[in-house]
């Protein structure tokens, strides 16, 4: 018989101490991998060497399309028809040759400028960013080729055909080339900027900054914006190039929602969590 005046004490559980609230591990999505430690100044030597070698890449391919620019002009010509051209004044050709091979130059070095801008910024970019580069610089690209090609087989034949039909029986259109290709190239760059829509909006929508709903609500809005940019793009004043264009801008707008939208179905739910 045991004796009760000398209790055995019964085992205790050691006490868990708590101290603090457990973090999750880091979303290896939001590291990044290529940061470098680097002043203010070096960051801005570093800009300026890429920009003035994005310029010579400009000016080079410039210098290049300036030996064909005599056949890019006549191409640039094809809308008008049977419109003739003069020179209104001494040298006027000249410079409007060194600015056709200008846009030209500029266009054909837009991958290089466009690879000089993202070597900047991408050190950074998370790895979650950096998976939206390939994608955003392919689209834009495709965007900008796809704005010229529609400025081109029907922004400035619409254009053109209102604007030669119109007073056709009283006065007879004979053209400064200056002003026609100025007319003309200022309609297709504006046109293969608004083109870029699409990719802001995908870009928007993959960061999670807006979702596809909220763009959806903003319809209203889209169609007004986009007829003032219609009317402030389009050099010429008449309804048929600002329809077009206002027509074309909302379209690829409710396409980039689209876009939006199959980002998020196709986005796994821990990651939209």
């Amino acid at each position: 018989m045991s004796d009760s005046s000398d209790p055995t004490p019964a085992p205790t559980l050691p006490v868990p101490i708590v101290i603090g609230e457990q973090v999750p591990p880091p979303d290896p999505g939001d590291e990044f991998p290529g940061e470098v430690e680097m002043s203010l100044m070096d960051h801005l030597e570093e800009l300026r060497r890429r920009v003035l070698r994005s310029l010579l890449v400009v000016a080079l391919a410039a210098a290049g399309c300036l030996a064909f620019v005599r056949p890019l002009v006549r191409l640039l010509e094809v809308p008008a028809g049977e419109i003739r051209f003069l020179q209104l004044a001494p040298g006027e050709f000249l410079f409007v040759s060194i600015k056709v091979a200008g846009y030209a130059g500029l266009t054909l070095a837009l991958p290089w400028v466009l690879f000089e801008g993202l070597a900047f910024v991408l050190p950074g970019l998370s790895r979650r960013e950096r998976r939206l580069v390939a994608p955003a610089v392919a689209g834009s690209s495709v965007l900008f080729l796809l704005g010229l090609a529609f400025a081109w087989w029907a922004l400035v034949p619409a254009a053109l055909g209102f604007l030669v039909s119109y007073g056709a029986d009283v006065v007879e259109p004979i053209w400064s080339i200056e002003r026609y290709l100025d007319f003309v190239l200022l309609l297709m760059v504006s046109t293969a900027l608004a083109f870029q829509l699409p990719v802001l909006q995908l870009m928007l929508g993959a960061l999670g900054l807006i979702d596809a709903a909220t763009m959806l609500g903003a319809w209203r809005w889209v169609v007004l914006v986009s007829a003032l940019a219609g009317a402030v793009l389009t050099p010429s004043t008449d309804p048929v190039t600002m329809l077009l264009l206002s027509g074309a801008i909302t379209t690829l707008y409710l396409i980039g929602v689209g876009l939006v939208a199959l980002a998020q179905g196709l986005r796994p739910a821990s990651e939209g969590a």
